[in-house]
């Protein structure tokens, strides 16, 4: 059965919400045949797939290409667009725009935000509008320049305005929301004061749900975050698959 925004977020209270990126078709199969609820078609794509250093330099063509590629396997689980750096702040008519490209040329059923506060009364302008979004609190990967890769919530005021975030996504009329990189002792406060799934990524245990970079939990990426446990090394499992067919290649004689 097709999980939709309403199914996911009737989840809360539940189980937990399974989430995972997926970048093309390849990716959102395993993904989806694995049990994922959610696919995040990440603009981490830029660091994880096309070489980037970071995410900034992702654009809103390269997201419509690889959400598109995700679509065409025609998964069960929920497909949501990840709007790129910045655009959050354009002229709401663009990022009407953006979100319609998201659904209708990418395929995608939701678009994620990364943002707080500032970014609730254009996410409930979209969702007026008819576009499903989810939220993106806590490390905000996209602003890694301008804040830094560090723990939140650790501070009383850091605690203070992560909630008044979290709640004005939530109120904004958000269906879900992404808590990346949260201190997992306040993790708990987030989800009991909000009315949608959180779900995870660096936030312990106290969220409604978990989400991971596919890559880094199948082993693929050199040296992923610390939070996370590889459930498999494909990266290892495949250069060594290399290395003995190259070997066939050179030695034909010895197959």
């Amino acid at each position: 059965m097709k999980t939709t925004t309403r199914s996911l977020r009737a989840l809360k209270g539940v189980r937990p919400v399974v989430c995972l990126t997926a970048y093309d078709a390849p990716t959102a199969r395993i993904a989806a045949e694995g049990g994922a609820d959610l696919l995040l078609v990440g603009d981490s794509v830029g660091n994880t797939v096309l070489g980037l250093p970071d995410t900034v330099g992702v654009t809103m063509d390269m997201m419509i290409h690889h959400t598109a590629a995700v679509a065409r396997t025609k998964p069960d689980a929920l497909i949501v667009g990840d709007l790129p750096f910045a655009l959050a702040h354009d002229s709401f008519s663009k990022l009407l725009g953006y979100a319609r490209r998201f659904l209708q040329e990418g395929g995608a059923q939701a678009v994620k935000i990364e943002g707080g506060a500032t970014v609730a009364p254009a996410i409930a302008k979209l969702v007026d509008a008819g576009i499903p979004i989810m939220g993106h609190v806590g490390l905000l990967p996209q602003r890694f320049h301008a804040t830094g890769y560090r723990r939140r919530g650790l501070t009383p005021q850091d605690q203070v305005k992560l909630l008044a975030d979290a709640v004005a996504i939530a109120e904004a009329g958000a269906f879900a929301l992404v808590v990346e990189c949260v201190d997992e002792t306040f993790m708990p406060a987030i989800t009991a004061a909000v009315r949608i799934p959180t779900i995870g990524i660096g936030s312990g245990r106290g969220c409604d749900g978990q989400i991971l970079v596919l890559h880094d939990l199948l082993g693929l990426t050199p040296e992923p975050p610390s939070f996370v446990r590889p459930e498999a090394n494909l990266h290892r499992d495949a250069v060594a698959a290399v290395r003995r067919w190259a070997k066939k290649v050179r030695n034909p004689s010895r197959r």
